[in-house]
């Protein structure tokens, strides 16, 4: 745990899906601007990522659990005591996606229910679970909450299963309705909504849509990041209730 002479008075955020992708390049900017990152993912710490306090403000969960997910709230709750309690940005990056076998797409005919109930578990039950469950330190700090959903989530991906895309239109349902009833608080709610994002999990035969984007080319991690830190700060301060696109015009 961060000593609080080192943590109070700097910004705080927590992040989900923190391990690689989007979420790595989101620690990155975020420790740069002198925030403090408290991050959460299903896998332990790796030494791969060399941001300050790393090891001590990771928090190992299974976000498709949902009692594992409350004992790691109270676990965040527990650690941002060294800042005041106080939250200033939760952002819901982690999401899973299923494969079939050889990595084929499940669709609405062939996924199986448990698969719908462990998808929508980590991609839309738990943004609101953890929402919900650090409220105060949210309104605490009139702090800032970020949705990740997808382009998946208003037309039909070819990679993307059909769980997948349902919990993040679900999501972006969400997103407006957090927007309204979390908004007398001083919390802002918004999501990003990312097309194909040159990551090390991007499906084989990705490079074959670039023609269909109108920039010709994949998205960085560091732009998503760039964003999510826009939606997080004080130039966004009148920006609620609002999914951006991020995928090079691919949804027009």
């Amino acid at each position: 745990m961060a000593d609080k002479d080192q943590t109070e008075g700097r910004k705080t955020l927590v992040l989900t899906g923190a391990s690689r992708g989007i979420g790595h390049a989101t620690v990155k900017r975020f420790s740069a601007e002198g925030w403090r990152v408290i991050t959460c993912s299903r896998h332990p710490f790796s030494d791969k990522c060399p941001w300050p306090m790393g090891p001590e403000d990771h928090i190992q969960v299974d976000l498709s659990d949902p009692d594992n997910l409350g004992l790691a709230v109270g676990e965040m709750r527990r650690r941002l005591e060294a800042n005041g309690s106080r939250l200033h940005a939760l952002v819901n990056n982690a999401g899973i996606s299923p494969k079939g076998d050889a990595g084929a797409r499940l669709d609405s005919v062939s996924t199986a229910m448990h698969i719908w109930r462990q998808v929508f578990q980590v991609n839309f039950f738990a943004p609101i679970m953890l929402a919900r469950g650090l409220m105060n330190e949210l309104k605490a700090a009139e702090g800032s909450i970020v949705n990740v959903t997808s382009i998946a989530g208003e037309r039909v991906h070819p990679f993307a299963g059909t769980a997948y895309a349902t919990s993040k239109a679900a999501l972006a349902s969400l997103t407006r309705e957090m927007a309204a009833d979390f908004g007398p608080m001083g919390i802002r709610v918004n999501a990003i909504a990312p097309g194909e994002i040159d990551t090390a999990i991007l499906s084989p035969g990705t490079e074959h849509m670039i023609k269909d984007i109108p920039l010709r080319r994949l998205g960085k991690t560091a732009e998503v990041a760039d964003l999510i830190y826009y939606l997080c700060s004080d130039q966004s301060s009148y920006v609620t209730g609002a999914e951006i696109q991020v995928n090079g015009g691919q949804h027009v």
